[in-house]
């Protein structure tokens, strides 16, 4: 890639996070009309992606990128090709008619501006997630959709239900996250791959480590709680909680298909396998028939539409999973189709609802004279909802009958699967797009009226493009649909469904499907009251699972709490330092490293009297009868390992000892004796001798520990580096100062940081009013 072109697809990446910085300012100073100069830039997003149509339809891919952590081997790079284009040119795209719908649709609100900042952080979230190379780069986006759609959904803070539905999207999504690091990882150990596009040209090799069924069940976990696949769908319908602009965009173009993204890039690593063939089906066909039947019990406009969605999501899955490339088609076309319909469903469940007060489909009714525009919007999204011709929506149900069907029992289960999901979103989709709108007029709360241009230009648009991509679906198949079956696949592929039916078994399932849906929507009411009883009767869901999780662990870290963090000092200094000795025991014992018997040391007769003078000073600490005897006996060990150090040639940190030695034993002593605590040491017996084992097993255990260093061969690397360098580099004579000031001057600083935060409480103790006197310990208390 030119680096002209590489520059500017890395302005591409950036250029959102720039909107939302200035959007806050930009509509204060223009209100709603905002929108249009914002909605500039994914319009220029839109073009630059554009721009690339050529290329990857003759089968190249663009690349690019830059270094970000070159030792760990670590870039900020991209990879386009069908897929992560068709991505993009939706992200864009349907976000340039979001953000003119948030325009119009929160007009008045006082925190439009920062709805606009948030809503394009997300937008850049989220393309920079389809078009990452490097794994580390789409788990960034990938953590950052889910931390601007927790702002998104809880934009409406003041109320609980959006605060809990933000913080559900978040956890639930924030989990799945951790497991995609972790596959990512696993991938990276198995594969030596941290790149996408390294990843896909490696052929099989992933398929073949030992590895693969860890990487494939975390990936699983990050793609199916992302793309709310059952049972972690509870999360996507509370998302409804959210502006209406938030939930357009969330279930059309972005955050929930972030799931389904990622298994299409991985089909060609990942599938082949019956592992995948199976997962995928089986909980993509389970949320299908979850998601479609919960549809059916809604009221809500935005409800219905969240919980085709979420069955949308499932037939995606399932798609993808099956094997076939008529079915890799077919999850292409219907992903596509998806987004025109469901995005300008939405934007007319919110113009419904701002424009008559209410979004109740049992309260509205009549409103076709009155939004006529909004109704054409409607009609024409539910006619490719349904699968209708001749909507590109109609090319996706024929193809996925041709790619499900393959005549053995399994392609005939998952054919009636697709066919019962398909039929209850037929009905669902035609009962938001005609049962407000048809009928005797119903008083609604607001008197209804037609909406701004702001809010009918996003659903019509869409709606609208849903009939053109079906009728020039040749142009629509070469630039969009053949290079993402090709990526997704994984082998070229060619798309050639056209809107003529084609006499045969899917035209006959079809019409089938078209049947059924009828039937449903005709007998919905009866549907809806038959799903209420039934769920009424079970009472229990995962989204109750999902407070009762909530509560059971806010429960469970309590009550480990009060154990562990018990008000004690003793108890945690001695679990600390119990800690502490079995990690430096335990893996020398496990791993056969403890140290050889050392021999008896050949030491001049000076160097024994300073150790006998150090072991007096311990003996001194052991019989003293107060505190401060303690304490000055304590500072005959230091000057005794400073004379050592003198003695051995190293007068420079001999120095630094005497210098701390002698500041730790006056301020212990100055702290001590300010504190006035009991002069003797009142513990019983029992105490003492859990407190001696304790001390001996740390002693013991940092012992075997220099022992085991002493005997290893010694590296003078350092101390060679050390020695050249203290002069050159940090203009110093004394070696141990210039280590500690220059060459480990942030350690020192984190270090300066703990004593300053320990003479702070030291302090605080001290100046204790003296009318305030701390009583003595009673006896057992420390």
């Amino acid at each position: 890639m030119a680096a002209d072109g590489q520059w500017l697809t890395f302005l591409a990446l950036i250029l959102p996070f720039l909107g939302a910085a200035v959007a806050p300012l930009l509509t204060r100073m223009m209100g709603a009309n905002a929108a249009w100069i914002l909605a500039l830039l994914p319009l220029y997003l839109f073009i630059h992606f554009l721009g690339f149509l050529g290329a990857v339809a003759d089968g190249g891919t663009v690349s690019g990128g830059y270094a970000w952590i070159e030792s760990l081997d670590i870039s900020f790079s991209w990879f386009i090709d069908g897929l992560s284009l068709t991505f993009a040119l939706l992200i864009t795209g349907i976000g340039t008619l979001i953000v003119l719908y948030a325009g119009g649709y929160l007009k008045g609100h006082p925190m439009q501006g920062r709805f606009f900042s948030f809503i394009l952080m997300f937008m850049g979230a989220m393309q920079g997630l389809v078009i990452a190379d490097s794994f580390f780069a789409l788990f960034v986006f990938w953590e950052l959709t889910s931390i601007t759609s927790f702002l998104l959904i809880g934009f409406d803070h003041v109320r609980e239900a959006s605060r809990r539905a933000a913080l559900q999207a978040l956890v639930v999504t924030g989990l799945g996250g951790l497991s995609l690091l972790a596959g990512l990882l696993v991938i990276w150990g198995a594969t030596g791959e941290n790149s996408l596009s390294g990843l896909l040209a490696s052929g099989s090799a992933l398929r073949d480590a030992p590895l693969y069924m860890a990487a494939l069940l975390l990936i699983l976990g990050g793609a199916f709680t992302k793309s709310a696949q059952f049972p972690f769908h509870f999360w996507l319908p509370n998302a409804m909680e959210a502006p209406t602009p938030v939930s357009a965009y969330l279930h059309s173009a972005t955050m929930v298909k972030a799931g389904v993204y990622l298994l299409m890039r991985l089909n060609p690593v990942l599938g082949e396998t019956l592992a995948w063939e199976t997962i995928l089906p089986v909980f993509g066909g389970t949320t299908l028939i979850v998601g479609t039947l919960l549809a059916v019990r809604q009221t809500d406009l935005k409800l219905m539409l969240a919980y085709t969605t979420v069955a949308s999501l499932g037939l995606l899955v399932m798609l993808t999973g099956f094997g076939s490339e008529k079915a890799v088609e077919a999850a292409v076309l219907y992903l596509i189709a998806h987004s025109m319909f469901k995005g300008a469903l939405f934007m007319v469940a919110g113009l419904i609802d701002h424009e008559a007060g209410t979004r109740d489909v049992t309260k509205l009714g009549g409103l076709r004279s009155a939004m006529p525009i909004t109704f054409a919007a409607a009609v024409l999204a539910a006619f490719s909802m349904g699968g209708l011709p001749p909507f590109f929506g109609f090319l996706a149900k024929e193809e996925i009958y041709y790619g499900l069907w393959t005549g053995d029992g399994w392609g005939l289960l998952l054919t009636l699967v697709a066919l019962v999901g398909n039929g209850l979103m037929f009905a669902i989709g035609f009962a938001v797009a005609l049962k407000p709108f048809l009928g005797e007029k119903v008083e609604t709360p607001k008197h209804a009226h037609e909406g701004p241009v702001l809010l009918w230009l996003g659903p019509l648009v869409l709606a609208s493009l849903g009939l053109l991509t079906a009728i020039f679906s040749a142009t629509s198949h070469f630039f969009l649909t053949s290079p993402m079956a090709s990526a997704v696949a994984g082998v070229p592929v060619e798309a050639t469904i056209s809107v003529v039916p084609h006499i045969g078994l899917a035209l006959f399932l079809s019409l089938l499907t078209v049947a059924f849906g009828i039937g449903a929507y005709m007998l919905i009411d009866r549907l809806r009251g038959g799903m209420v009883s039934l769920l009424n009767a079970i009472g229990w869901g995962p989204d109750k699972g999902f407070d009762q999780f909530v509560s059971g662990s806010v429960k469970a870290s309590g009550a480990i709490t009060r154990v562990i963090q018990n008000g004690r000092l003793d108890y945690y200094t001695t679990a600390t330092f119990i800690a502490l000795a079995l990690a430096l025991i335990v893996p020398m014992v496990m791993f056969g490293e403890l140290p050889a018997m050392p021999k008896w040391p050949d030491l001049p007769f000076y160097e024994w009297a300073i150790l006998a003078i150090a072991f007096i000073g311990l003996g001194a600490i052991l019989h003293a009868r107060d505190r401060l005897t303690a304490i000055v006996s304590l500072g005959i060990q230091g000057f005794a390992v400073a004379v050592l150090f003198m003695l051995l040639g190293a007068p420079d940190l001999s120095f630094t000892q005497f210098m701390v030695e002698t500041l730790s034993v006056v301020i212990l002593a100055l702290v001590m004796t300010r504190l006035r605590l009991s002069p003797a040491d009142h513990r019983p017996g029992r105490e003492k001798a859990i407190d001696i084992s304790v001390a001996a097993l740390c002693g013991g255990a940092l012992a075997l520990l220099l022992l085991k260093i002493t005997q290893l061969p010694f590296n003078p690397y350092l101390s060679e580096f050390f020695a050249e360098n203290a002069r050159v580099i940090a203009h110093g004579r004394n070696i141990v100062n210039v280590i500690i000031v220059d060459f480990r001057g942030v350690d020192t600083l984190g270090e300066i940081g703990v004593v300053m935060v320990a003479g702070l409480a030291i302090l605080a103790l001290v100046r204790i009013r003296s009318g305030k006197r701390i009583p003595a310990p009673a006896q057992g208390e420390k």
